[in-house]
């Protein structure tokens, strides 16, 4: 929220509240200051072992934590923060959420102790006028959001918050929704979608994990559409996902690890490219694929 608006906000408060709320300015202010307009991510986060795990998927979050400027703070939007309505998480120490069970208990020791930001999280919740944004003091970071951002930032030196995704509503909602955030980028704040393009759990090939790059043939059809639009800039039909047939049926049996990809698809400006990363299929029904907008 820019300075003018604030204080015209500010006119119609109880005189105590008004100062409070400039205080919040202030804050906001201080913290969020004025930058190059930062890039966007999408993340195929993967298992959660990829916290702990040494592979080419880390490797590839890692360097591309070294190709973008450092942020002021994060805002991800998680596959596995599903709600009814739209929240962000606004307390100033976010807990390290192990919400996921069966692997071992060295995943479970992972703690990642980012601050968060409620200087971010009432600005997000200003900015976005789709909906009423409810401040969050209970969720924390999933691992959707830290399994990955750690191997950005391994300092847990950023602010993180995140933003639920709303079960109830379609992916033209999230899709516009998701460019409301927009002028935060201004701000120097890192926005990461956190999902997988291609994810159905319940047909993967077990056995076949450690196949290099095994994928069945509706998964590959479903990846190659998918960048297709992607590269193109044809995200109205990424939106209409459910349109685009059997492979996408099977690609996206639900949509939570879909739509983090069309918040980062939606932020995307006429100057900018996408270049992908990671891009590989894992155990027949999954895809890595990941994706950075970014200046052209």
């Amino acid at each position: 929220m820019d300075r003018k608006r604030f204080l015209q906000a500010l006119a119609l408060l109880p005189l105590s509240t008004a100062a409070m709320k400039l205080q919040e300015l202030n804050k906001i202010t201080s913290t969020l200051s004025s930058t190059e307009q930062m890039p966007v991510l999408f993340l195929g986060h993967g298992s959660p072992m990829n916290a702990i795990e040494e592979n080419e998927f880390v490797a590839g979050f890692r360097n591309v934590g070294t190709t973008i400027p450092k942020p002021n703070a994060i805002l991800c939007i998680s596959a596995h923060w599903e709600t009814r309505g739209t929240f962000v998480t606004a307390m100033d120490k976010p807990q390290t959420i192990h919400d996921f069970g069966g692997f071992p208990k060295a995943l479970f020791d992972v703690q990642y102790p980012a601050a968060g930001s409620p200087e971010l999280a009432l600005e997000a919740k200003t900015d976005i006028k789709k909906t009423v944004v409810g401040l969050d003091y209970q969720w924390g970071l999933d691992h959707g959001a830290w399994s990955v951002i750690k191997h950005l930032y391994p300092r847990a030196d950023v602010p993180v918050i995140q933003l639920s995704l709303d079960h109830e509503q379609g992916a033209q909602y999230h899709y516009d929704l998701a460019r409301q955030l927009s002028a935060l980028r201004s701000r120097g704040v890192l926005i990461i979608g956190s999902g997988n393009m291609v994810h159905n759990l319940a047909m993967v090939a077990w056995d076949k994990l450690n196949t290099d790059g095994y994928a069945y043939d509706w998964a590959i059809e479903a990846g190659e559409k998918m960048k297709k639009f992607i590269l193109s800039g044809d995200h109205q039909q990424l939106i209409d996902y459910k349109t685009q047939g059997k492979s996408f049926d099977l690609a996206i049996p639900t949509p939570e690890h879909y739509l983090p990809l069309l918040y980062a698809l939606a932020l995307k400006g006429d100057n900018e490219k996408v270049s992908l990363f990671n891009d590989k299929a894992l155990g027949g029904s999954l895809t890595m694929t990941s994706l950075k907008i970014e200046k052209a």
